[in-house]
């Protein structure tokens, strides 16, 4: 992996574990190790992909379940976006949370959805026509998700930021 996406996967680990822990505090039942095992691998094969041009969730759950680990395998596959139907909407999955995570972390810094959509868009939506569309869905999504999860815990997503930077979290 490039440094520079090791980099993101470390953040999104912190995000996701941040929030997966509070949720747990606020009686979910997440696997921790899970999230923070499918966020460190969730860009595992984006390095390659980006000269090939593969999907990099299909073919990094695909290496990933290849070497015994199905259940990361899952969570990679869907760190783009959570397939229908597979979650519970009164619960949150690690699926869910490293898919949430990824989307507040744009290269290396943390930001608000609309800035990291705002992000997507610019870079992807006129190299490949008929994207924005798919863009608009998955930012639709991802604000669902975003409200289902802060509707369990007792911190807003602006104060993520915050709590990462005080020191207040430890991997």
């Amino acid at each position: 992996m490039l440094p520079h996406i090791v980099r993101h996967s470390q953040l999104v680990t912190d995000v996701a574990l941040l929030i997966a822990r509070k949720l747990n505090r606020f009686g979910e039942h997440l696997d921790l190790a899970l999230v923070e095992a499918g966020a460190l691998l969730h860009d595992i094969t984006k390095t390659v992909s980006i000269k090939t041009k593969e999907d990099h969730a299909q073919t990094g759950g695909e290496l990933i379940s290849s070497l015994g680990y199905p259940a990361v395998a899952d969570i990679v596959r869907q760190h783009i976006r959570v397939h229908p139907g597979t979650c519970n909407p009164d619960a949150v999955s690690e699926a869910e949370i490293v898919n949430y995570a990824d989307k507040r972390v744009k290269h290396e810094e943390l930001v608000d959805i609309e800035e990291r959509f705002r992000d997507v868009h610019e870079r992807y939506a006129n190299k490949y026509p008929g994207l924005q569309a798919g863009i608009q869905e998955v930012q639709l999504e991802t604000q669902l998700l975003e409200k289902k999860i802060f509707s369990k815990i007792d911190i807003s997503p602006e104060e993520i930021s915050e709590i990462l930077t005080r020191g207040g979290f430890t991997r």
